[in-house]
């Protein structure tokens, strides 16, 4: 391990993206590989895991080719994936049987209810520091149990997406600490193993889970032959476990103390904060940090859609945007903000619940819907829009109050990673929403950057994550304006008050 230069990946939900890195942090190269998300049924969200290979061995070598640099200096490389809900369900001989049921599928709800119904679920989450939603893995692995007999019997184990592509590349099983926590009902995060007491109350054998379980920064395997053709690596690169990608984002942010809290925003929002112990609560997802993770663990809580919103805008709605930034080659995105800004906040009386993908924390409701309330003739498109971009403010907030009611110690500030971090308008929003100083990190690349420390640490290169404070400079600050942070505080009473006063109308609408 005489290289020099360090590889992250992350592989997400719509893209994979590689970087390579300098010991000092300046990024030399990038890569990025992009594929879609199966959703045959209205609820359900899938991917094959090939893709996920393919797409990693993509991004590796653009990155590499992009950084014009000898490969043999690569010291290793760490890989971070999307929460992947059930795993890969591969057979005995390492081939995948069923698609990965990821975080957005929402189909096990029979299955939440069976463990409502016959599982002591404050014994589980004593456990697990969880608890039970069609967001977790072990719901969903349940419905493949129930709903597919023929394929549950050819299961030997389920791996987690970024477990899965190491797996491919060195044909050594291994799962790291976080992405077993985020497993869910299964893993047990005070003793950081498989939970055998938990795996028979859920009726799942614990079998059905890699045996080899490991930190983030434990070097899992190298680089097979097959792999280095592939991916421009190397043979015989050491791989390293990695992580989930959030609390990965949380640590490129410089995130790795106690009161340290990063809200990495994209399709979704996972708003996260570490801690030793003091924050664990039936209303957020608990999992083990990925830096340090037999002592501290990462705590989030989220919306499951917030990017997603403004894309799904921008889709049906946002034609002639679209035309129009083509033609003066413009980010249709841009010309929605532009025309947004102008609103005052509120949005002249307007306001969305950001639950079109069902809902995550803290209100765990997959039969939530998403709402616009107080429309008038007067409103317009832009007014929609900027709604929209409030919701992830309320969702935010709704989220950090939870924290701060169980006693989580949290910072004053908040950083924030991801492609919502990219728009000036909706960062000043999310300031004026939850009335915290949100700094962005200079730089960002998120996840992949988190990856890339992890091999400086995992291979010696640095003696522990201080480094990030080297490698991770504060880009802009947003602070709250008074004027609108009170405004925003009547408009989130309200916010509150709708989910409660309408839950059973979307649930019957759910039903329908």
């Amino acid at each position: 391990m005489d290289g020099q230069y360090l590889v992250g990946t992350d592989i997400g939900t719509n893209s994979t993206k590689t970087i390579l890195v300098s010991p000092e942090g300046e990024v030399l190269g990038t890569g990025n590989a992009g594929y879609e998300v199966e959703q045959p049924e209205p609820a359900w969200a899938q991917q094959w895991p090939d893709v996920w290979v393919e797409a990693t061995y993509d991004s590796i070598q653009q990155a590499i080719d992009d950084a014009e640099v000898d490969p043999s200096d690569i010291r290793g490389i760490s890989i971070s994936s999307l929460y992947g809900g059930a795993g890969v369900p591969i057979d005995a001989d390492g081939e995948a049987v069923y698609p990965c049921l990821i975080w957005m599928d929402r189909r096990a709800t029979d299955q939440v209810e069976w463990v409502k119904e016959h599982v002591d679920l404050d014994r589980l989450f004593e456990i697990t520091g969880n608890y039970v939603d069609s967001y977790f893995g072990y719901t969903k692995i349940r419905w493949i149990k129930e709903h597919e007999p023929d394929v549950w019997e050819d299961i030997e184990n389920f791996v987690p997406p970024n477990n899965y592509v190491e797996y491919v590349m060195t044909d050594e099983l291994a799962v790291d600490y976080s992405s077993a926590g985020n497993v869910g009902g299964v893993f047990d995060i005070h003793d950081l193993e498989w939970s055998e007491e938990a795996c028979e109350m859920l009726e799942i054998p614990v079998e059905k889970f890699p045996e080899r379980l490991v930190p983030s920064e434990e070097i899992v395997g190298e680089v097979t032959a097959d792999a280095a053709e592939q991916s421009g690596l190397p043979e015989g690169t050491p791989v390293l476990a990695g992580g989930v990608d959030a609390p990965m984002a949380t640590l490129a942010a410089g995130a790795f103390e106690e009161g340290d809290n990063v809200s990495m925003m994209g399709t979704s929002t996972c708003w996260g904060t570490i801690h030793e112990g003091t924050g664990l609560d039936q209303q957020l997802v608990s999992m083990p940090h990925v830096a340090d993770s037999e002592e501290k663990l990462y705590t989030w809580g989220g919306s499951a859609t917030t990017g997603g919103l403004i894309e799904w805008f921008k889709d049906e709605f946002g034609g002639p945007e679209e035309q129009a930034g083509e033609l003066v080659d413009v980010d249709p995105f841009e010309l929605l903000n532009m025309k947004a800004k102008e609103i005052p906040p509120g949005s002249e009386g307007l306001i969305a619940l950001p639950y079109f993908k069902g809902e995550r924390s803290p209100i765990w409701d997959p039969d939530a819907r998403g709402m616009f309330t107080g429309l008038t003739l007067y409103h317009e498109k832009a007014h929609m829009y900027r709604a929209l971009m409030e919701a992830g403010g309320y969702s935010l907030r709704h989220n950090v109050e939870v924290a701060e009611e169980i006693g989580i110690p949290l910072n004053d500030e908040t950083s924030v990673v991801g492609g919502v971090s990219n728009s000036d308008l909706w960062m000043q929003i999310l300031a004026d929403v939850t009335g915290r100083e949100m700094e962005v990190p200079a730089g960002g690349v998120g996840a992949p950057l988190g990856d890339a420390l992890v091999v400086g640490v995992g291979t010696g290169l640095f003696d522990d994550y201080d480094v990030a404070t080297e490698w991770t400079e504060t880009g802009e600050v947003y602070t709250p304006e008074p004027e609108n942070v009170d405004t925003y505080d009547e408009y989130y009473d309200i916010y509150k008050r709708l989910y409660q006063n309408t839950k059973d109308e979307m649930h019957d609408l759910a039903q329908l």
